[in-house]
């Protein structure tokens, strides 16, 4: 199950690291984040090297369905509730910002990637949820952002509502990444295996730097940081459809109540295809599968006589107050820094996440960073959190464990009883999220190896 943006594209291969560097920045992780952070550092004359476990954007990133967009669900609402609204402000600042550099940059670079602009919606054909819409399009104007309720889209059903945000965009992430990281240091096939203070060890080499950006999707110590305690996974699935004898459909769409789905549409190959995404669960918690046969179900019936040309699927890390971790790694450690926590909007967050960490790096200020910071709640604070994550390992530890004849039924992360995903044909790891393969290869962290006999 390989997605469409990996077809008919090839990303040079850079060598693996065996041997010792000196440099300025050490970036753990070669998506779509660690690339970012790189480049924008490297714009400002910083000594820069990426290390990449695999291939460069081979993890989440060529999973994306690539929406460039600060419409981030029910957001702005739930922000201003809960931080106020000079932070909700630089939230959705951060956000609409990214928009603009990614626009720069590839301008700048002459980057041959779909770039368009196009609007967002957040539809629902709930009549109930017309008034939350409503409120979430005027707190989103009052922040700043394009934003207007209508009634007016072009989805193939009616609908009560959208939330619609003018002046966003969409592209192809690898077209992209592929021409940035020419300009890049990077090392791929290099896995690191340990940080000590400014150090970073892979299984051939070493890399010493002033400052090390953790970009890794999910950061996998435990202490300092305790990510494992602000956030969790999900899963979410996604076919491409050839919908070429339909009208174009121009914007990017995203459904609020639990039956939406996301529309997003692309040319390829002088073809219109849609990307039709859905299905999202908590990951270890699809055993019995069926996802992405709904969705096949959704495509036949809004879009007849369509074609499957693609499926795959995506895992996210769900931060507990819906905000990204952006900045210092921990209080104790200055100069480590972290980008994590993204959600499902990894392309906005992944460019506000490098906007900061490289003006932090480059001993700036920058405007929005404060309500990104790690450091806003105490480890104390992670007890809500903590609960929910305890409930999920008493299901994992306690469950029957599946029948798995090549490999032992738990998670070399924490020991968890490993659940099957009928969709992926992978073990998937009900507290934290690691996933792996049937043969037991590593797929997903927090865990840092696969399954052994």
């Amino acid at each position: 199950m390989e997605s469409v943006w990996k077809k008919n594209i090839e990303i040079p291969r850079r060598e693996k690291l065996e041997k010792e560097l000196h440099t300025e920045v050490v970036v753990l992780g070669g998506g779509m984040a660690g690339l970012l952070t790189a480049y924008l550092l490297q714009e400002q004359g910083l000594e820069t090297v990426v290390l990449e476990a695999g291939r460069i954007a081979g993890g989440q990133t060529c999973n994306t369905t690539a929406k460039i967009t600060s419409q981030h669900n029910l957001i702005y609402g739930y922000l201003q509730e809960k931080f106020g609204m000079e932070k909700a402000g630089m939230y959705a600042h951060a956000n609409q910002q990214a928009i603009e550099t990614y626009a720069r940059i590839i301008e700048k670079e002459d980057i041959d990637c779909q770039f368009k602009r196009c609007p967002a919606f957040l539809y629902t054909r709930e009549e109930g949820r017309r008034e939350e819409l409503e409120q979430e399009a005027e707190t989103a104007r009052s922040l700043g952002i394009p934003s207007s309720f209508t009634r007016e889209t072009e989805l193939p059903f009616p609908v009560e509502g959208a939330v619609r945000f003018e002046n966003q965009a969409r592209f192809h992430p690898l077209e992209f990444i592929r021409k940035i990281s020419e300009k890049l240091t990077v090392y791929e096939e290099s896995k690191v295996v340990r940080v000590e203070n400014n150090c970073v060890f892979t299984q051939q080499g070493m890399v010493e730097g002033q400052h090390v950006v953790f970009a890794v999707h999910y950061p996998w110590q435990v202490v300092p940081g305790y990510y494992f305690l602000r956030m969790h996974q999900e899963r979410s699935y996604v076919i491409a459809l050839d919908i070429s004898e339909w009208e174009p459909m121009e914007g990017m769409y995203l459904g609020a109540g639990t039956e939406g789905y996301s529309f997003r549409t692309m040319e390829k190959d002088g073809r219109r295809i849609l990307l039709l995404g859905g299905g999202g669960h908590r990951t270890g918690e699809n055993s019995s599968g069926g996802k992405y046969e709904i969705l096949r179900q959704k495509g036949r019936e809004y879009f007849p006589n369509s074609r499957e040309i693609a499926c795959w699927s995506a895992q996210d890390c769900m931060p507990m107050d819906k905000v990204p971790y952006i900045g210092y790694f921990s209080s104790e450690i200055p100069n480590w820094y972290v980008a994590t926590g993204f959600g499902k909007w990894g392309m906005t967050s992944s460019m506000a996440a490098a906007s900061i960490i490289s003006d932090m790096i480059s001993g700036k200020t920058h405007v929005d960073e404060e309500v990104f910071t790690p450091q806003r709640f105490p480890v104390s604070a992670l007890s809500e959190n903590f609960t929910e994550n305890a409930i999920q390992a008493v299901k994992g530890l306690s469950r029957q464990a599946v029948s798995m004849e090549k490999f032992p039924g738990k998670c070399p992360h924490m020991g968890c009883k490993l659940e099957e995903n009928a969709d992926e044909h992978t073990w998937e790891c009900p507290c934290h999220g690691s996933c792996f393969t049937s043969d037991g290869k590593l797929i997903n962290g927090p865990a840092r190896h696969g399954l052994t006999r």
